[in-house]
């Protein structure tokens, strides 16, 4: 059992480190070498739990943060949507696990065998939360379309951000995206009660403290 944790511990340390590296560098620029520098490991222990840079890169992208599991996106109506961003936006700044999922989804080309579920997973979440929200929505919104348009406008924007402030202004461009967006998908009567820079139970998730913490019992 000892043993047996000791290499779950090692895993993510290496899944940790390769974050790290690929947030910063993308994965054509970063090199195992980086990556066995950050993780402090030997190449055999690295090597040991993957075999090669695309594998540690597609180990990141399919990782969980426990914060993000512990979400309530229960709504009411519409806010559901708006706290999912909020909460992406919160981990880019905060989470390197997320960061580095965010690139290498967006630079899947460079993989031998690209993968799109990621992109799939959070157009499909999306979606569920508009669905759940249909009483909210003009008559006119079709889910299909304002799904992935959605998830592609929130990639720009924090896209955006990374290249202008390194994301340090990434909630306030949320949320003044959201005020500009609202309008189109949203019966006019419920956009007062709604809060674009999510709601408090939201915001109540995903201090930088409690991240921090979440990362941690990652890492345990």
């Amino acid at each position: 059992m000892a043993q047996q944790a000791r290499a779950v511990h090692t895993r993510q340390q290496i899944l940790n480190a390769a974050a790290q590296v690929f947030a910063r560098r993308g994965y054509a620029a970063a090199t195992m070498a980086e990556i066995l520098a950050v993780a402090g490991l030997t190449k055999g222990a690295v090597y040991f739990h993957f075999a090669s840079k695309e594998e540690l890169a597609l180990a990141v992208t399919e990782a969980q943060s426990p914060w993000l599991e512990e979400l309530d996106l229960s709504g009411p109506g519409f806010q559901g949507v708006i706290d999912l961003t909020i909460a992406y936006a919160r981990a880019l700044q905060n989470d390197p696990i997320i960061r580095a999922t965010v690139r290498l989804v967006i630079e899947h080309g460079a993989f031998d065998k690209p993968q799109i579920d990621a992109w799939e997973v959070n157009i499909n979440l999306v979606r569920d939360l508009l669905t759940a929200a249909q009483d909210d929505l003009l008559p006119n919104v079709d889910i299909n379309v304002a799904a992935p348009t959605v998830t592609s406008s929130f990639t720009g924007i924090q896209l955006t951000s990374q290249v202008l402030s390194g994301r340090a202004d990434l909630l306030e461009r949320v949320s003044a995206w959201w005020a500009l967006l609202a309008p189109g998908l949203v019966k006019a009567e419920v956009l007062p009660r709604l809060e674009y820079g999510g709601s408090a139970k939201t915001t109540a998730h995903l201090t930088p403290e409690r991240i921090a913490r979440a990362s941690v019992r990652r890492r345990a």
